[in-house]
């Protein structure tokens, strides 16, 4: 660690040399607009660095702030890999690539983070290559072994960004006018949405499925989609299909014979209660019916049934004696609707009382006379 150390204040030492002035401009007489620009070529620089997809990087915790953060050994490599962005710094562009890292730094455009997480947790071999946790470290100096640089100036987003972050209202805005919309839209709309939520089920179930499989016969973890999961990841790292390596120790056999026996009492257990066909299709009429009133809905449908709901109003300026007409009329319109219904209840119930006595076939008539000539 101390070798470490000295030779890191030999960098800056060799660096503040390269640098006439620390880096300042030896030339009092230079007008601030050209310190401006001078200055701002690391700027440039940094920015540039920071877009450039060769540069891996990853988002951590920093003191409850999110930051993009990359290590210092994979700085030196890029450098090396591509020297033609020093050409953005001009007359700096001969620094070593330790000179450019502490100028950042210098500059504030960087910031040097030691990991939060110092021991080895148990189950792993070793410490955590990419830490999710990160703290301020002590000395701003740039170094290649073990550290981490977190970028302090924000990021400028893309064009595509800009307008979809737009697009968010129109997009809320279109979820709620969903009811109003053409019925073959709303099926197409449904269906959509129901296969996106099936592919994700069945992605996530046959990935558990695998996970589990290799992890009962041959003890690996291997997760297909590692980062399907993740809160903070880029839209790469998100659909990222190859399996990171297990750094962890293998399980033991007991622990895989245990969670093998779990697993085939769950299976079974679910065997068990599945619920039949009758209970099935119970809910797939439910969720039928469920999904026609959603669909079938519509502004027009609703008025209608607001209409039929309210009351019949009366106007207050007509005089007392039309109303006393009006109600009379209304009632005697009700009364002989009511008698009219009234009549044919009992038009049906005499009919009803003729078939009930009308006998059905020649020999209950038959039945009938003999027992009139019987009395």
């Amino acid at each position: 660690m101390k070798k470490s150390g000295g030779a890191e204040k030999k960098r800056v030492r060799r660096m503040s040399a390269a640098i006439p002035n620390g880096g300042r401009d030896p030339n009092p007489d230079t007008p601030p607009g050209k310190q401006a620009a001078k200055r701002d070529v690391f700027q440039v620089f940094a920015e540039k660095v920071r877009d450039h997809k060769d540069l891996e990087s990853r988002w951590a915790v920093l003191q409850e702030t999110r930051v993009e953060y990359f290590r210092g050994k994979d700085f030196v490599s890029f450098l090396k890999n591509h020297p033609e962005l020093k050409d953005i710094l001009g007359l700096d562009q001969n620094l070593e690539v330790e000179d450019i890292g502490n100028a950042l730094l210098r500059k504030k455009l960087l910031i040097r983070c030691d990991r939060v997480v110092k021991t080895v947790r148990p189950g792993k071999k070793k410490l955590s290559t990419w830490p999710a946790h990160l703290e301020i470290y002590h000395e701003h100096v740039f170094s290649d072994n073990d550290a981490f640089f977190a970028w302090t100036f924000e990021k400028r987003h893309p064009l595509w960004q800009t307008l979809l972050s737009f697009s968010w209202p129109v997009l809320t805005l279109a979820i709620c006018l969903f009811p109003v919309y053409p019925h073959q839209v709303k099926i197409l709309i449904l269906y959509s949405c129901a296969g996106v939520l099936l592919l994700i089920l069945s992605l996530l179930f046959v990935r558990a499925a695998i996970f589990g499989a290799l992890y009962i016969i041959l003890g690996k973890r291997v997760w297909f989609f590692p980062n399907i999961l993740a809160e903070e990841a880029t839209l790469g790292e998100l659909f990222r299909f190859w399996p990171k390596k297990d750094e962890e120790e293998r399980p033991k056999w007991t622990t895989r014979l245990f969670y093998a026996i779990a697993a085939v009492l769950v299976i079974l257990l679910l065997r068990h209660h599945a619920p039949d066909e009758a209970a099935r299709a119970r809910y797939q009429k439910r969720v039928f019916n469920i999904i026609d009133d959603v669909i079938e809905w519509s502004p027009r449908l609703a008025l209608s049934g607001m209409m039929e709901k309210q009351p019949t109003v009366v106007n207050a300026t007509e005089p007392n004696q039309n109303f006393t007409d009006g109600s009379k009329s209304g009632s005697d319109t009700a009364g002989a609707e009511a008698s009219e219904e009234q009549s044919r209840n009992s038009g049906e119930n005499i009919e009803d009382s003729d078939a009930f006595h009308q006998p059905d076939s020649i020999e209950d008539s038959d039945v009938f006379e003999e027992h009139d000539d019987h009395i």
